[in-house]
Order: structure tokens, then sequence, then C-alpha cells
């Protein structure tokens, strides 16, 4: 038998890959992330699957499902929200596997990150405003922040920042981002990207954090922070330049 980690992207359900979908299909037993999967996924398992959700469950309850589906030969699809590459717990499930003998393979999801962005219709990635884009999270019960990877020597690079995990702090978020992106930065909270609840709320780091108050928003939200949210009449790109020679499209000179 194989474990079979999923992506199951931010939330709407036709956001989850083919693969994954087929995957979950063909899966006898299902380990979900609970209320973070959206239930008509959960309706792709076949009949008589055994559904599990894991939110009540410590890792050692978790791995004891897997190590049962492996005894009675039969694939496992473990589903987490969003893409598992960040904050999926994905590495200390993996590793007892690997002690353990038990196959498995990564599909990736959708992230929220890229659902948030999707959402307010912007590029994070903007000519002459920002060309890179920080994925980060303040500190929490579950994971303290290394030292080095605080807010403030992420913002000395001005990119984009998606940060995760930290509504609960926002008006601490934009105290210390002020200083390097000035109280007019654009920023943004999206609530639930893609599911039918989705709430954006648009601002600035000088009256976000109010804002959020007022909606009255406390978990399930991403912030995004930095200049490219704001494009108006910024610099383009060169790729789409008549002017510019590349492999697929040559200038007249080019080759």
């Amino acid at each position: 038998m194989t474990v079979h980690f999923i992506g199951a992207g931010p939330g709407a359900a036709d956001l989850v890959t083919v693969r994954g979908r087929d995957l979950i299909a063909a899966c006898p037993v299902c380990l979900h992330a609970g209320s973070l999967v959206a239930p008509e996924i959960l309706g792709w398992c076949p009949e008589g699957a055994r559904i599990v959700d894991t939110a009540p469950l410590d890792l050692d309850a978790i791995l004891a499902l897997m190590r049962d589906a492996h005894a009675a030969g039969q694939d496992v699809a473990r589903l987490h929200s969003g893409d598992l590459s960040i904050w999926s717990a994905l590495a200390e499930q993996t590793r007892r596997l690997d002690r353990l003998g038990i196959p498995y393979t990564v599909t990736p999801g959708v992230p929220s990150f890229a659902a948030a962005a999707a959402t307010l219709r912007r590029e994070l990635t903007v000519p002459g405003l920002a060309q890179s884009v920080v994925l980060t999270r303040t500190s929490g019960r579950a994971s303290a922040m290394p030292e080095r990877e605080r807010l403030a020597t992420f913002a000395q690079s001005g990119a984009t920042l998606a940060i995760h995990l930290s509504i609960h702090v926002i008006e601490t978020v934009a105290a210390e981002l002020t200083p390097f992106y000035g109280a007019g930065c654009p920023a943004a909270v999206v609530f639930r990207a893609t599911w039918p609840d989705e709430r954006v709320i648009e601002g600035t780091l000088s009256d976000i954090a109010g804002r959020v108050a007022e909606a009255g928003l406390e978990r399930t939200a991403l912030i995004l922070v930095g200049p490219a949210l704001g494009d108006t009449g910024a610099a383009e790109s060169a790729l789409y330049s008549a002017g510019y020679d590349r492999r697929f499209r040559p200038t007249g000179g080019g080759r």
C-alpha cells in the first residue's frame, strides 16, 4: 500500500489537481484535516471508504491509522489544506513512515497565498516595485519563529509579504512593518480564500488592523503587504515588448 499526501488546496473543491482527485477516488482510506478541507472533496472517496477527521488526533494516533491501513494493504489519501510544502506537518509524518518502511507519495496543491492573490486579482511581483515574495508567519503555540526570521528582517527587502497564521496579531504586524514600508503601503487580508464565505479587506498599514477588528476576523485569513498590491501604472515587464528578443519570438536581428 501507499500513503498519498495530497494538497487539498485553499478551499474550493475544483482547485484540487486532477491527480489529487483521482488518488482520493482510488483510496479506501481517507485521512483529512477537519474543517480545512471542503466536504465536496470527501465526496470523491469511493463507496465504503473509511473517512477520518484527524483534527482531534495527535501524531501517534494518525500514524497508527496509517499502520493499520498498511497491514490491511489499503492505500491512504492523506489530505492537507493548501500545499504540502509549507506549514503542513508533512516532514514529521514522512520521517515516521520512513522508519516504518511505509511508502508514500506527495501531490502538490494550490497554496493559500496564490488563492488570495487571485481573489485580489493581483500579481505579487511587479517590475519596479517588487520581484520577490516572502512567505512567513509570526510565532504561535505550535511552532516558534527562529530569531533570524523576524518580520523586520524580511521587510528590509521591500518584497511582497504573505503573512500566514497571524491575523490575531495584525496590529503588531502593521506596527512592525510600517517603519520599512510606510504607513500608506497597501495591505490586504483575505479570509477563507475561495470558500463560499470568502471575505476581502483592503487598506494600508495605517488602517488595516482597525478594518480587520471591525470585521471581527480572528482566524483562517492571510495578510498580504507590499507596494505591488497597489500597482497603478508601474513599469511593464520587457517579456512581451516588441523589441524583446527571445527564442520563440526573435526580433529582426535575433536568432
